[in-house]
């Protein structure tokens, strides 16, 4: 098997849900990606519901479904999934209601917590019962010093997600996961993660959509396609944020694509599944195959190009062949 689906009528058709990121799919930074728009407005015309999910854990549900909206894109609150509600649910699994949690994050991570009947504390003095860790633009050094007082002195610790960087207006900027590694630098205690790649995010939010076809649409790999992956749905890959074609390439088999599309315009259209053609696989015009470790692509149209490539290179991949990608040039590779 390739590891990508094909559907011979639109995704939005084909799927009942799009459980779809925010930060480098639907806008990035403060802009609407120019395409997200038409293609969301063209999915929900269709009858495809639309959940939101962002590992972003700094702005209210209400909040990000304010900005949608007057970015073009008319949210409901109940159609955006944070990932401070998905910690706020794992504290509130782990630690028993009115418990004192010092929060090092922004306002939608702190009204997740009391909404799920937490107390929230402002220090480490006296000790509270737990740290919960999310991003939010304004953290500081002597926040993530309080939280390293608290939890040496034997809180438990709590991130919303563990995502590195995170894409904007300007480029790549460091996201949660850096700000986190400074706690656990500091302290040696490892928090468990609520947000992308774990499965649970996404669970909730097609249930939230009473789904059952969802699929989930990313641009990140490592959290969106992996998350998507570990909860049993089927992903696509857009090509407006993070990883580009070479990162599909290359991807290991827990964080591969279903899917692989330009952007959401993608999800008005067909999207052909690789087939095997002699030693190599074939999308429509477009033709690849390994050969002696190095991958050979020919044919026509950039994207189905990298789907054929795709199929060509998971396969010796699998086979425990170091593929050569390098010199490979028409596969949707961001400049």
């Amino acid at each position: 098997m390739s590891g990508l689906l094909g559907t011979d009528k639109p995704l939005f058709a084909a799927h009942d849900a799009a459980l779809v990121d925010l930060d480098g799919v639907v806008y990035r930074g403060p802009q609407a990606i120019p395409t997200a728009p038409a293609g969301l407005d063209a999915a929900r015309e269709a009858g495809m519901s639309i959940v939101f999910v962002t590992n972003n854990a700094s702005r209210e549900p209400g909040t990000v479904a304010d900005h949608l909206t007057v970015l073009g894109m008319p949210t409901q609150t109940h159609e955006v999934l944070t990932a401070a509600q998905a910690v706020s649910r794992m504290v509130a699994e782990e630690l028993p209601a009115g418990s004192t949690i010092l929060v090092v994050g922004g306002p939608g991570l702190r009204t997740a917590l009391t909404e799920v009947g937490m107390t929230l504390v402002e220090s480490a003095d006296p000790t509270p019962d737990a740290v919960v860790q999310g991003f939010h633009p304004d953290v500081s050094w002597k926040d993530m010093a309080e939280a390293s007082y608290a939890i040496t002195a034997g809180a438990r610790f709590f991130a919303s997600n563990r995502d590195l960087t995170i894409p904007n207006d300007r480029g790549t900027a460091p996201g949660n996961g850096a700000l986190v590694n400074v706690v656990v630098t500091a302290t040696g205690v490892q928090p468990p993660s609520a947000g992308k790649p774990a499965p649970e995010m996404f669970r909730l939010a097609a249930a939230q959509a009473g789904a059952q076809r969802p699929m989930v649409i990313g641009d990140r790999l490592d959290t969106d396609l992996m998350g998507g992956n570990a909860a049993g749905f089927p992903g696509l890959l857009v090509l407006t944020g993070v990883n580009d074609g070479r990162d599909a390439l290359l991807a290991p088999a827990g964080m591969r694509p279903s899917y692989i599309g330009r952007d959401l315009g993608c999800l008005a259209h067909p999207h052909p599944a690789p087939e095997r053609d002699g030693d190599g696989w074939r999308v429509r015009n477009a033709f690849a195959r390994v050969t002696a470790a190095q991958l050979e692509v020919s044919g026509d149209g950039e994207l189905d190009r990298l789907r054929a490539a795709c199929a060509a290179t998971w396969e010796a991949a699998d086979a425990g062949i170091a593929v050569n990608v390098e010199g490979v040039t028409g596969i949707a590779v961001a400049s």
